[in-house]
């Protein structure tokens, strides 16, 4: 079954194959320099003020960061996010040396996030976000500095058959592609009231 999108007018076929699974291959690995390019593309990125307030943390599958990342896992990410080859924790620096507050900070790191995510999609890697992590442990777990806070985990692996996921993220992850449509999301005027 094609994931592909159906989109109202042609896009990127990149984006248009864009997903996020939750069957990843448990046989697959990565290295360093597999993910290399996807860093890259986070890397450049636009931010406010060019402060590129985005950094990373990686853990492969079975190497100590990979395992320290696994019991802060929350709901049914713990049934799935061990099989993909690598989780990266997105971390934005929220505050300056200074204690100033960066208010682009999560924006900026959503950017980088969508960069790596493309990048990696072309690379043919499949990427998962989630926000289901306890992020204050991976705060202290990481030994994060003052002004920068963990944000989401991401999977990043290779594709594996929807039926060896668990009942009911089988039926989930084969289900349909649903979006608003673009008459729901865009406006060329005011809101009404």
């Amino acid at each position: 079954m094609s994931r592909n999108a159906h989109t109202s007018t042609p896009i990127n076929p990149v984006l248009a194959a864009r997903w996020s699974p939750r069957s990843f291959d448990t046989t697959a690995t990565l290295t360093p320099a597999d993910l290399t390019p996807a860093f890259e593309a986070a890397r450049w990125s636009p931010s406010a003020n060019n402060s590129q307030p985005w950094r990373f943390i990686v853990g492969f599958r079975g190497d100590d960061t990979f395992n320290a990342i696994l019991p802060t896992l929350a709901g049914w990410n713990t049934a799935w996010m061990p099989n993909a080859s690598a989780i990266v924790i997105a971390v934005t620096q929220t505050a300056g040396p200074d204690g100033t507050p960066n208010q682009y900070a999560i924006y900026d790191l959503g950017q980088s996030v969508a960069h790596f995510s493309i990048q990696a999609q072309t690379d043919g890697l499949y990427v998962h976000q989630v926000a289901g992590t306890d992020v204050a442990a991976l705060k202290e777990i990481f030994n994060l500095p003052a002004g920068y806070e963990a944000f989401v985990a991401i999977a990043v692996g290779k594709l594996a058959p929807a039926d060896e996921l668990p009942e009911p993220l089988a039926e989930r992850e084969k289900a349909p592609r649903v979006r608003h449509e673009l008459a729901e999301i865009v406006r060329y005027d005011a809101f009404e009231d």
